[in-house]
């Protein structure tokens, strides 16, 4: 079998030919006497010469993904790539052995063969691609050999990319396991995206991606290092030049194109960020401070050999680093390392590291999180979105639970299959008219809805009814089961899913998010009640055509509210309003469905006075026995031994010195009475008021200002809650108090989520 050779795009073109791919539309420059026949094929004309036009068409659907993905590898740096559509090269003997390669792309070290499939479909269809998959397999072999006939000593890898398809865990694994890596259109908006930030060190990271755990060729991997145990973890101290741990190196970005277990904790490198710091090594500067990084041996270790030498209970040696790809997490540090990536220092410099071996993912993600807890701020949509991650096998059951709510939140935002897809905010998106969810608001329906259970730390107390006891067997089945809820829904309510939140839209938004899925658990139970089905048992599907014949009747009611309805909905925002929605859609079910009745429903409507008080009664007491350990600690960290003096008003610490000294003279023997204990819930208000702005943004900021006092003008006047809910506890603590509102129990609830202190426990 003789080679055949390639025709490959000079490198001097690519720019041009990136643009190109990158356009929408497809142009063509031909003479004019053409013209006529090219607008009959639905070309239009988009440039006149003397003797010829630019004609214009947009390209398809499956055109255009191909395009990108060809794009994608030319900006990650690539710089062989096939110069048209119709490259093919032969993979066996006969002359009609041979395979068109959609995307070709080659590298000093490696070569991609690349297949795309685009669909063109309002809905992802979900595709097996087992033929496909067979194809590859049998071609393979050929094609590689051929290849590496071209491109000796490079790693031959094969790539399927879908677009707009839905590809199940199942198809996933099957196409694992022939060796054939998998992209998605998110993976290749990650890459472009991470190009415009890295520009061709972006390749690191992809690379890491395609050949996670191969063996990175003709590499020093060692490094005089100093061993040492740290919080019962071993790590390793050395200094290394920025290219060698760039090979090795990747970073876990929160992104739906990183979704996988493996907790993805790290925001996207800012470009900005990144300039700076590349002009600051430019200039000669350099960074005394150590990058951290959790190298994955795969529970092998590391060979280190000791020197002689021991200092205390650390050794002196030479370590042996992996030499694989992917190998290396950056835990903190990423725009110090990708700083370097086009610095002629990159082979040159030492950049000083501390790297963990085999840390669990769970512990980096706590370890990122305590290194940036003082940092730059970790949105809350963030937060939730790596708690889900950090607590998933938690100890505490409670926080367990807790983390499978946020999972499944998470899941409805990021599946293809989830009619929610495009309309949940995760990680740092920002809010449009229709990305308007958040992962807060689904995680209080899921709650509320009572689909997971309620747990303490050590032991469940009530099973959910979706609950199949681990998060591992839940997940699934109740995530694809409130997919068909909303599905429904969306396809019942057509003018509520076009419409935005700021164009009559309340269904497919926070509070109506929210109520639905509570409604949802209602019904669920009612059903379970009568025996009808059993959600821990019975498929998602089966379920859900239980639930739907009394869905139903909610989605008729709301599908021809009038727009003065629509408006007294949209008027019940900020903490009261969910509960609002959800009293309306209970009773629109409970008219005309027999026997459905919520817990606390009827309650509800015969009488409001105090129904809210004995659960406001433990919020309240959960709420201030966090802010006295929390503020404290806060104080303690800041101030160390003068925390006191420095921290808390004069007048407070007086008044609650002179009540503990009552209380002690009471106290039986043996029992010590702490003056911090004696402080009113008023008093923090005022310790958190002492001192400066400065140090109010220093230590208070962050966990105590709601995110509806975050555009407040003066910092004092962001504590004003503390005052509001002194004046609720009133209600609840005092005998003779009075009932707490509707609107009051919701202010609790929000500062209860806030602070994240775990399901309130109603049933309502």
């Amino acid at each position: 079998m003789t080679t055949v050779e390639l025709d490959l795009l000079p490198a001097t073109q690519l720019r041009a030919a990136t643009a190109r791919r990158l356009s929408r539309d497809l142009r063509e420059k031909v003479p004019l006497a053409r013209q006529g026949e090219y607008e009959a094929n639905g070309w239009v004309v988009d440039k006149v010469l003397k003797s010829a036009v630019w004609m214009r068409r947009p390209k398809s659907h499956g055109l255009a993904f191909e395009d990108r993905v060809w794009a994608m590898c030319a900006r990650l740096g690539f710089s062989s790539m096939n110069r048209t559509r119709e490259l093919k090269i032969r993979y066996g003997k006969s002359d009609n052995e041979t395979k068109q390669l959609d995307v070709f792309a080659a590298d000093d070290d490696v070569v991609l063969v690349i297949e795309c499939k685009s669909s063109d479909k309002d809905q992802a269809p979900t595709y097996a691609f087992k033929t496909e998959i067979e194809s590859i397999q049998g071609y393979r072999k050929g094609v590689t050999r051929q290849l590496r006939e071209l491109f000796p000593d490079h790693k031959v890898k094969f790539v399927f990319a879908t677009n707009n398809i839905g590809v199940s865990e199942e198809t996933r694994e099957r196409i694992s396991n022939a060796d054939i890596a998998y992209l998605d259109e998110e993976s290749v908006a990650y890459y472009h995206e991470l190009a415009d930030h890295l520009g061709v060190a972006a390749k690191y990271q992809f690379l890491g991606n395609l050949f996670q755990g191969d063996k990175i060729q003709a590499m020093d991997a060692t490094v005089a290092a100093i061993q040492g145990k740290m919080g019962g973890h071993t790590y390793y101290s050395f200094a290394i030049e920025p290219d060698r741990l760039l090979k090795l190196a990747y970073v876990l970005h929160r992104n739906n194109a990183n979704s996988q277990w493996m907790p993805t904790y790290q925001r996207v490198i800012k470009r900005s960020r990144l300039k700076r710091v590349t002009e600051f090594v430019g200039r000669g500067g350099f960074f005394p401070n150590s990058l951290i990084i959790n190298i994955e041996t795969g529970r092998r270790g590391l060979r280190f050999e000791r020197a002689t030498t021991q200092a205390g209970e650390s050794r002196l040696g030479v370590l042996h680093l992996p030499q694989k790809y992917r190998s290396a997490y950056v835990i903190d540090g990423q725009h110090r390392l990708y700083g370097f990536a086009n610095s002629a220092r990159a082979n040159t410099e030492l950049l000083p590291v501390v790297a963990f071996v085999d840390l669990p993912g769970d512990k980096q993600l706590e370890l990122f999180m305590q290194i940036n807890e003082n940092q730059q701020a970790v949105p809350k949509n963030l937060r939730l979105t790596l708690k889900a991650d950090l607590e998933w096998t938690s100890i505490d059951l409670r926080r367990r639970a807790q983390a499978l709510k946020l999972k499944v939140a998470q899941q409805l935002g990021e599946r293809k299959s989830s009619p929610l897809r495009g309309r949940v905010i995760l990680g740092e998106e920002k809010s449009t008219d229709r990305l308007c969810i958040t992962l807060d608001a689904i995680n209080r329906g899921i709650d509320r809805g009572r689909f997971i259970g309620e747990f303490t730390s050590s032991e469940m107390k009530k099973v959910g009814s979706f609950y199949r006891g681990s998060n591992e067997a839940t997940l699934r089945p109740l995530t694809e089961f409130l997919e068909y809820c909303f599905d429904h829904a969306r396809d019942r309510l057509p003018l509520q899913w076009n419409a935005g939140k700021g164009e009559g839209g309340f269904v497919f938004t926070n509070p109506g998010t929210e109520a639905m899925l509570r409604v949802v658990g209602d019904i669920v139970d009612f059903l379970a009640d009568q025996g009808k089905l059993d959600a821990r048992v019975n498929t998602p599907k089966e379920t859900f055509a239980q639930v739907r014949e009394i869905l139903d009747p909610l989605l008729n009611h709301l599908a021809p509210l009038s727009v003065e309805d629509i408006a007294e909905f949209k008027s019940w925002f900020g903490s009261g309003g969910p509960t609002k929605y959800l009293r309306r859609f209970q009773a629109a079910l409970v008219e005309c469905v027999d026997g459905f009745m919520p817990d606390g429903f009827d309650e509800w409507k015969a009488n409001q006075e105090k129904q809210f008080n004995q659960e406001s009664y433990s919020m309240i007491n959960d709420i201030e026995n966090h802010m006295k350990q929390d503020i404290r600690r806060r104080l303690q960290d800041r101030f160390r031994g003068t925390w006191i003096k420095d921290g808390v008003p004069k007048a407070v610490y007086a008044r609650a010195e002179s009540l503990r000294a009552e209380k002690q003279y009471e106290a039986p023997e043996g029992v010590t009475v702490d003056w911090w204990d004696c402080l009113y819930l008023i008093d923090y208000h005022s310790i958190m008021q002492q001192g400066s702005k400065a140090l109010w943004d220093e230590i208070y900021d962050e966990a105590y200002t709601l995110p509806s006092d975050r555009k407040a003008g003066a910092w004092k006047s962001k504590l004003s809650w503390v005052v509001t809910l002194n004046e609720v506890r009133k209600k609840t603590h005092h005998s003779g108090g009075e009932a707490v509102t509707e609107e009051e129990y919701a202010f609790l609830q929000t500062l209860h989520s806030h602070f994240d202190l775990g399901g309130t426990g109603r049933n309502d």
